[in-house]
């Protein structure tokens, strides 16, 4: 196909999409919120905005990201998320794998919670409002999720195989809470549903298809979603951040991910879906001089009086190396 010709098709696509995705949201969003619901337009996918809600002091990073994600509004990824963490926690319910409440492991990530979640706010005004819920499931997965609207679920193979510190699990905490702050999940499942539509589109145009029953952002599956290595770099370091502030030593990144390669073999559930990447735990050393005075502040100590960091295991080596997208604008693929 000459390029033109394709540059023709796929402008006419883009238009027609935009066209749909405006009606789908007056039709699907209006009856549910009231003839008030705003209509967000449709951005150009390039255009990016700066991220406003961000600490003074602590990590710093560009946060930009790209508006394309405005199509699929929030309160829809929050009721996607919310439908699938209690279609997790039923499932574990049935199987007798979801821990009670009185669980010393519960007792113990709920309590590290309690100190992580003042945090949020700083990063996302809206975290404040959310109905945090924190659970663990019985399982070997070394694996651990936060779904958008701060529905959290971490697997006990996780903190028993690896043997996590307080300080680890509050890394691994901030890390997948860092996830739903920046609304990482409504940004995949928002270019998820472009590809769609683009493809829709195309085929309706070259009679092979149509558009219809579009349900915008709602068939996105939260956890099947993979983040790229630009959310995965934010999320480790607001993560960092979010530890320090709440009294939990950063320098317990560095250990976490040296576990990871010790421990985790490629195609393992949480290697598969968090890829380390070669330059993970270099990345994270750049930002540690941000983040400790977070961390001793919190302990209400000057830095030179920070003791050395000691690791409750020997013979740490690297991180796990993946084979991924060096792409880092767009999901990984393994």
């Amino acid at each position: 196909m000459p390029e033109t010709m394709r540059q023709s098709i796929l402008r006419a696509a883009l238009a027609v999409a935009s066209i749909a995705l405006r009606a789908t949201l007056r039709t699907t969003l209006v009856p549910v919120l009231g003839a008030a619901a705003c209509v967000p337009a449709l951005p150009a996918v390039a255009q990016e905005v700066a991220v406003v809600a961000a600490p003074d002091d602590g990590v710093q990073l560009d946060r930009r990201s790209s508006r394309v994600r405005e199509i699929v509004p929030m309160e829809v990824i929050d009721q996607q998320a919310a439908r699938e963490y209690e279609q997790v926690r039923q499932e574990a319910i049935a199987r007798h794998t979801l821990l009670s409440d009185d669980d010393p492991q519960v007792q113990r990530l709920r309590e590290i919670g309690i100190r992580l979640l003042p945090q949020t706010v700083l990063w996302n005004p809206r975290a404040g409002r959310w109905p945090w819920e924190i659970n663990v499931i019985r399982a070997k997965q070394i694996n651990a999720f936060c779904m958008p609207g701060g529905k959290m679920a971490v697997y006990t193979g996780l903190l028993d195989d690896l043997k996590l510190t307080d300080d680890e699990v509050a890394v691994v905490m901030g890390h997948e809470i860092a996830h739903a702050l920046e609304e990482h999940a409504r940004q995949r499942a928002a270019q998820a549903e472009i590809s769609n539509l683009g493809a829709n589109v195309v085929s309706q145009l070259t009679g092979f298809g149509n558009i219809g029953n579009m349900d915008i952002g709602s068939n996105a599956k939260m956890l099947s979603l993979r983040f790229s290595r630009q959310e995965e770099t934010e999320a480790d370091l607001i993560g960092m951040d979010i530890a320090a502030r709440a009294g939990y030593d950063p320098r317990a990144a560095i250990t976490l991910w040296q576990k990871m390669g010790k421990f985790l073999q490629a195609g393992d559930e949480f290697t598969s879906t968090h890829p380390s990447g070669r330059s993970r735990i270099a990345v994270l050393e750049a930002h540690m001089k941000e983040v400790l005075p977070l961390y001793a502040a919190s302990m209400n100590m000057p830095m030179v009086k920070l003791a050395p960091y000691q690791p409750n295991m020997t013979n740490l080596g690297g991180a796990p190396v993946d084979e991924g997208d060096e792409d880092r604008q767009h999901p990984l693929k393994k």
